[in-house]
Order: C-alpha cells, then structure tokens, then sequence
C-alpha cells in the first residue's frame, strides 16, 4: 500500500492546509507533504481567502483523491473509524458536523480581518465590529461544547475534527491577542499543546518571513 500524499499550502498563512493536516494527523494516517510553491495559483487563492473549497488541501490516498478538508475529514473517518474524528453518537456527530459546516462556510468577516499568521502578534490588534460578531459566536460554540460534552476537547476527551476545524482559530486569537474568558482561554493552550501542532508551529516559523500578496491585501 502506497503511503497516502496530502498536499498543503504554507504552514504559516494556510488555515485549511492546517485544517486537512491536522485532521489526518488526529486520525493517525501516514503521508507525505506535498507543499506548492508560494507562486502557485491554488495556494494564492487560500491565501487571499477566496474559497474554502479548492485543491489545497489535498488527499491522495489508494488511488483515491479528496480534496476540501471537510470531504477530507469525512473520508478520514471513513477508513480511521477508530481514530475517532467524529463521536460515535448520533445526536453529538450531528453536532460535530453542524458546527464544522458553520466553520467550513461562515465567519468571513473573521477571515478576512484577522487572516493566519503564526509567526506574527499584534498585542493591540483593534478588531471591528463585524469580525468581534465571529468572535463571539465561535466562543459560544466553545463553551456550548465544552459545557455539553465535558472537554478536555470540543466533543469530550477524543481530539477530533471540529477540533482541527477550529485550530486556525485558536492561532488567530493567539497572533491578535483576542481577549478570552478562562475557559476558552484554557481551550486554547489545549489545542497548542497538541504534538502535533507544535510540529506545524515549528516548520511555520521556518518559513519565509512574509508573502508580497498578503502584505499588499492585509
């Protein structure tokens, strides 16, 4: 069996290269990285935020090929069922998917006022009403989450997709320095602590220091 390829954007600007790679990570399948070119058209696109749906990132697995990271997620749980990337129960993977779905197409104005940069921090970053509106309902997803499932993680004590769905979030409010209550604060830490974040923090600081296209849209 060919290990699987998962093609990805940069480490420090792409929030859904993090997405499908963490996703895949959690779910405990070995790939190797394909990253395109900072020149290439579909890395540009994630970049200056035009789709959430698009070939980075990408899946090729068994001959298979799956591309945007909520198809990705769902395939992962398909052939990692143990992996545990959506709950076993009914009612909380419905949950799950809601609010991955709310994350895979909404808050826009968040996106786009606060884009990824992990190797950046604003420590009086002034954020604008509409981006403080996502600000406000991504918490509210949280802390439901949290109070209804226990934690340590979004759906109890399995890391699992709506948590790699929301970890460009967590490094969002930490590079912009969004105040948080203590427990979506804590929520945070957990999610940066995860091994496999601190391995893709660690390769985006490698990174070239910025990309001309975002320096000029941002």
């Amino acid at each position: 069996m060919r290990k699987a390829e998962l093609t990805i954007s940069s480490k420090n600007y792409g929030a859904w290269a993090l997405r499908g790679w963490l996703a895949a990570k959690l779910a405990g399948l070995e790939f190797t990285e394909k990253v395109v070119s900072p020149d290439d058209p579909a890395m540009k696109a994630e970049m200056m935020l035009l789709s959430s749906s698009m070939l980075v990132p990408s899946l090729q697995h068994n001959k298979i090929k799956v591309w945007d990271t909520l198809a990705i997620g769902e395939y992962l749980n398909e052939i990692k069922p143990k992996a545990g990337l959506l709950p076993a129960d009914q009612a909380a993977r419905a949950h799950c998917r809601a609010i991955c779905g709310e994350m895979h197409s909404g808050f826009s104005s968040l996106r786009t006022a606060l884009p990824m940069n992990i190797k950046a921090h604003f420590a009086d970053f002034k954020i604008w009403s509409r981006a403080q509106s996502d600000i406000d309902r991504i918490v509210e997803i949280w802390k439901e989450c949290l109070a209804n499932y226990g934690g340590p993680y979004l759906f109890g004590q399995q890391v699992g997709l709506a948590d790699a769905m929301y970890a460009p979030v967590v490094t969002r409010f930490l590079t912009y320095n969004v105040a948080l209550d203590p427990v979506c604060a804590a929520y945070c830490q957990r999610i940066m602590e995860l091994p496999a974040m601190q391995e893709w923090v660690a390769e985006a600081l490698k990174e070239p220091d910025d990309i001309d296209e975002l320096d000029a849209e941002f």
